[in-house]
């Protein structure tokens, strides 16, 4: 396995912490590495649907639509897996997502010798990845060994190749680069088809096009463009076409259309093109270009893509990468990246667990994807985003994060958030390639605006926040999967009932839902409005069962689910996956899913000490899940019951057991930077109850981590001998002034300060005696 080359991290990181100065432009040409060095891309790329990181290694710049990746003849939704071979790199993916496969848009893939475009499959080595540039060398043979490089703009993918200089008779083969404008990230069988394609070859070095595709994880019908351009003149272009195995080429300038592909996945398999991968399906089109590489070995590719046109992609090469200098455009992508990574400069820990921590900051920054000035469905001036794929993972500590290191970044998606609902009439709880869905559980846009709401974040219309947030909190939606939600049990009952999916944990989310709502009124002075949804905020009681100590999903009539254990993992066999009472999940999980009334819960389970001891089970029997998000607050609940010792341990223990610099590095899937955020967090101290405006204190894994706010400000945070051993914070101080609490507020830290940490490898008395954190409204 081939990683990444990086630098020593611990000079890295102290250069970081101690400067923000760029090295002296007059003494090198080149800018010298900074934290993206720390990253390893590679880290959470393999895995299974339900437990792998999924993540991409290919080149993308900070929230970049471009993620020119490579695509495995085995990969998952983000098409790749490590142990296969590569078909060829494609320009769009989505990163950390479980489900089926989405994107894997226009792919390419190099060839030597005759034209052909099926059984694509490279055998690959020499693979390297840093952030916004992936390098591999692709072949089967010697003497087809391609360097492959890839860098990428925001809209734009470049694509250097550097082919082999043979001898003998083989010296005069051509080399060919195939472009496949059907393409997908297949998953063998599942997930998306081709349901139209076109191709237009403009000249001896130009090609653009588009595909129209169904059938991903959100099965919302998408088009995509294409504008392709090489850096010199062909031998030969052309289009081609390949169905059940036979391939036909059409030399020359013109266009070609595909026909639709396979309908399912019996359709599919009966009209396998690569029986021997079980992955390229029927009823594929495309454009080629052949070149003399005996002379020229190098040859260069851009591809703009557009959602609009052709033209559109044709203006975004221009303004993106206008030049043919491949590395000055890999150069500008890593200036960004250690623009972005220099956000937090952390001190201390060790060197894995600083590049855990760079490429877990790194993975918090690839989606959603800005497609700004791209906007396909409707005309507007603001920001467009798409791939919140889905606000259901990344609400509770990826949004969280960028308000507080990218709030400009923050303010612009969720501006394109509100858009969205001008527009559709929803606020979506996800979005992908244009369409709204699906809706795992709540609204929980509602959290992600009420989040930035009630922490003053600002830049955005705030009514029209409101609006959008009481048409999910009172309008029956029609398309429930895709938008809004089901609301005639909840207000009639003050739950859903089993007559509905996924009803206990859509009253859950619900609940907090409401509560975020009931937030945003109060702050608008809507106090009549905030008085009915905290109300409506309290229906998880409902469901609460004395005697099995957790949430049980109850009947219309109020009786509770026969032969219910509260351990019971959702979905499973009998029960399909969106028709569960849980989604994804037990009721023991959900359980802890009451962040806007964690003493009402501790009232509930008995008390302080039996609180601490129902989380203990929760962890103590393995029932705690980090690769899933559900139970992912549960650490911090402790300090709720005057037990941040409590917390310390266990997210110290999670972060050992879950989190390393393995390809199969994360706890399951990242889902767009759900579960690396949620490491950024802890490993900084830190930890979000995503919607109200505080903070818990938990245990650094650093000296000191500095983050860079808004206007030039600072906050620092300390830990004082922290180690493997010294897990335990004994004192505190915020800007020198003793500090008895586990939580800070979000304005204590954006005014900017220090936070210094005693760490000690025994539990003292600091914070026992609990003080409730800060709320916009109380339950009370």
């Amino acid at each position: 396995m081939h990683r990444s080359q990086v630098l020593p991290l611990v000079a890295l990181c102290a250069v970081a912490l101690n400067s923000t100065a760029l090295a002296d432009p007059a003494r090198s040409s080149a800018p010298q590495p900074g934290l993206s060095a720390a990253v390893d891309p590679f880290i959470g790329v393999d895995g299974g649907s339900t437990v792998g990181g999924n993540t991409v290694p290919g080149a993308q710049i900070p929230f970049g639509f471009v993620t020119f990746s490579p695509d495995s003849t085995r990969g998952d939704t983000h098409g790749y897996d490590s142990a296969s071979p590569i078909m060829g790199l494609s320009l769009t993916h989505v990163s950390g997502t479980g489900g089926d496969g989405q994107y894997g848009n226009f792919r390419l893939s190099p060839t030597v010798g005759p034209l052909r475009a099926n059984h694509l499959v490279f055998a690959k080595s020499q693979e390297t990845a840093r952030p916004g540039y992936y390098s591999v060398v692709l072949g089967n043979a010697p003497d087809e060994a391609i360097k492959t490089e890839v860098t990428a703009t925001r809209m734009v993918g470049f694509m250097r190749l550097t082919f082999p200089q043979a001898a003998g008779a083989r010296a005069s083969m051509p080399g060919n680069v195939i472009l496949n404008v059907s393409s997908i990230v297949e998953m063998g069988g599942k997930g998306q088809r081709a349901t139209a394609s076109h191709v237009d070859i403009l000249d001896d070095h130009t090609l653009s096009g588009w595909a129209s595709f169904e059938g991903a994880w959100n099965p919302t019908p998408y088009k995509i463009y294409f504008y392709a351009v090489f850096d010199r003149p062909a031998q030969e272009v052309g289009a081609w076409r390949a169905s059940q195995g036979a391939f036909e080429a059409h030399p020359g300038t013109g266009s070609l259309d595909g026909l639709p592909q396979s309908l399912n996945l019996a359709h599919k398999q009966s009209v396998m093109v690569d029986y021997d991968v079980d992955q390229a399906f029927a009823h594929k089109v495309g454009g080629y270009a052949r070149f003399d590489i005996a002379r020229q070995p190098v040859v260069q590719v851009k591809v703009a893509v557009s959602f609009i046109s052709a033209e559109k992609a044709k203006a975004h090469l221009a303004a993106e990468a206008p030049d043919w200098d491949f590395d000055a455009v890999r150069l500008r992508g890593q200036g960004l990246w250690d623009q972005a990574l220099s956000k937090i400069t952390v001190d201390g820990g060790t060197e894995a667990q600083r590049r855990i921590f760079y490429t877990a900051l790194y993975h918090s920054e690839t989606m959603p994807h800005d497609v700004s000035g791209d906007n396909a469905w409707w005309e507007s001036a603001e920001p467009h985003y798409e791939d919140f794929y889905t606000l259901w993972d990344t609400f509770r500590t990826l949004h969280p994060l960028l308000t507080l290191i990218e709030p400009q970044r923050q303010r612009d998606m969720i501006r394109s958030l509100l858009d969205t609902y001008k527009h559709t009439g929803w606020l979506p709880d996800a979005r992908i390639a244009g369409a709204n869905g699906m809706t795992q559980g709540g609204s929980n846009g509602d959290v992600v605006v009420a989040d930035a709401i009630v922490k003053d974040l600002g830049g955005f219309d705030y009514d029209l926040a409101y609006a959008a947030l009481k048409t999910d909190g009172e309008i029956e939606s029609d398309k429930p999967l895709l938008q809004g939600r089901v609301l005639k049990d909840y207000l009639k009952l003050g739950y859903v009932s089993l007559s509905q999916p996924r009803s206990a944990s859509r009253t859950l989310e619900y609940a907090y839902n409401d509560y975020a709502i009931a937030e945003v009124a109060s702050k608008l002075g809507k106090h009549d409005d905030a008085a009915r949804y905290l109300a409506r905020s309290q229906g998880w009681e409902k469901l609460w069962d004395d005697k099995l100590g957790c949430i049980r999903p109850r009947y219309a009539n109020g009786e509770g689910l026969e032969n219910y254990s509260c351990t019971y993992d959702y979905p499973d066999k009998s029960t399909p996956w969106w028709e569960a009472p849980y989604y994804e999940g037990s009721g023991q999980q959900y359980s802890t899913y009451v962040p806007h009334d964690v003493s009402g819960l501790i009232s509930k389970v008995g008390g302080t000490e039996a609180f601490t001891g129902w989380l203990d089970r929760l962890f103590d029997t393995g029932h705690y899940s980090q690769g899933n998000e559900p139970d992912i607050l549960a650490p911090y609940l402790y300090i709720h019951a005057g037990r941040p010792d409590r917390t310390a341990k266990r997210v110290r223990q999670i972060m050992a057991d879950n989190y390393s610099l393995k390809r199969t590095g994360l706890p399951g899937n990242d889902d767009a930077g759900a579960m690396s955020s949620w490491f950024v967090w802890n490993a900084i101290g830190l930890y979000p109850n995503a919607g109200q405006p505080f903070y818990y204190i938990g245990s650094p894994l650093f000296n000191a981590s500095r983050i860079a706010l808004e206007g030039g400000k600072s906050f620092t945070i300390r830990a004082h001998n922290t180690s493997a051993d010294n897990l335990y914070v004994v004192a505190a101080r915020l800007n020198g002034k003793s500090l008895d609490r586990a939580w800070l507020t979000h304005e204590e830290i954006v005014s900017g300060g220090v936070l210094d940490l005693d760490m000690a490898p025994v539990p003292g008395t600091w914070a026992k005696a609990f003080t409730s954190p800060p709320s916009v409204i109380s339950l009370k």
